[in-house]
């Protein structure tokens, strides 16, 4: 039986898987050979633990010295599990604040006539035509104490003296939820607009009130775009550097801002490999664990 291989179709699916491999996989498997190395005043600043040129002899190397002494000082200095549970908090907080602020503007999209809605869409992806770093620096001259927002405040009377906001939490919060609000409000539109609004009528009808309405029937109906908004603010939230260096204070612990410094400051190239893994662990295990769960829902709905 002749088999037809039908190579567009191969070659259609194998981008995809490449461009996984070589600008992925290559390069995490390069940070987890270099989280196992040790640290070293030379260039690179890092002893390797297997050289490809010593081939098995190399290879029986890395496995009888293989350590996890780089990551184990993770556990036991204070410095870094405390920058891993703050930017979990960092990263949470803004997340529920950027639904909060995002469903609304989403609903508020999706309910509007259809004719304004691509302005509408346009006007919430402007911010990305201006460069990410040029955004933030300008909440800079907005949150100083001599800056535009408390020139105002104290210009209507609403305080007497400048408010500290800049180098403080509050202003990295700030910082993420003005940063990200696109990519919560995006998924939330392409999901609000595809609901059946008479269904809201009719509960209405019914004699639901409208909280109960919206509780009932437009969350349940837009839980995948809330799903998808949050984990692309969580994602890169968590592991921010620019918005907690530039508007975060030195009290400020993102585990963003502590790789910087192990990279840049004290070269500790092995240390800072492994802060990135456990990172990256931390951030691919829950996605997978949702994508399974969401696979057995699709499949016991199927049944």
């Amino acid at each position: 039986m002749k088999n037809n291989v039908n190579w567009g179709r191969v070659a259609l699916i194998a981008i995809p898987f490449l461009w996984l491999f070589f600008l992925f996989l290559l390069p995490f498997g390069s940070v987890i050979k270099m989280s196992l190395s040790d640290m070293a005043t030379a260039r690179p600043p890092y002893t390797p633990v297997f050289n490809s040129e010593e081939g098995i002899i190399g290879l029986w190397t890395l496995i009888s010295e293989f350590d996890l002494e780089n990551y184990l000082l993770l556990t036991e200095d204070e410095l870094y599990w405390r920058s891993y549970f703050s930017s979990l908090k960092i990263a949470t907080l803004s997340t529920i604040f950027t639904l909060l602020i995002g469903f609304p503007i989403a609903y508020g999209m999706a309910k509007t006539p259809s004719q304004w809605r691509a302005t509408l869409v346009m006007l919430i992806i402007l911010p990305f035509w201006t460069s990410f770093l040029i955004r933030v620096y300008a909440w800079i001259g907005i949150l100083k104490q001599e800056g535009l927002l408390n020139n105002a405040l104290i210009y209507f009377g609403i305080i007497d003296q400048p408010l500290v906001i800049l180098n403080t939490d509050i202003a990295v919060y700030i910082g993420i939820v003005y940063s990200y609000l696109p990519f919560m409000v995006l998924p939330l539109y392409a999901t609000l607009e595809k609901i059946d609004y008479s269904l809201l009528e009719a509960a209405l009808d019914l004699g639901c009130s409208q909280f109960k309405t919206f509780w009932v029937i437009v969350v349940p109906l837009a839980l995948p775009g809330i799903i998808a908004g949050c984990f692309l603010v969580f994602i890169p939230a968590m592991g921010e550097f620019v918005i907690p260096d530039l508007l975060g204070g030195s009290s400020t612990l993102m585990i963003g801002k502590t790789l910087w410094g192990e990279f840049f400051n004290n070269r500790d190239w092995p240390v800072s490999s492994a802060v990135a893994v456990i990172l990256l662990m931390l951030l691919i295990v829950p996605i997978v664990l949702f994508q399974k769960m969401q696979e057995k829902e699709l499949k016991e709905q199927g049944q």
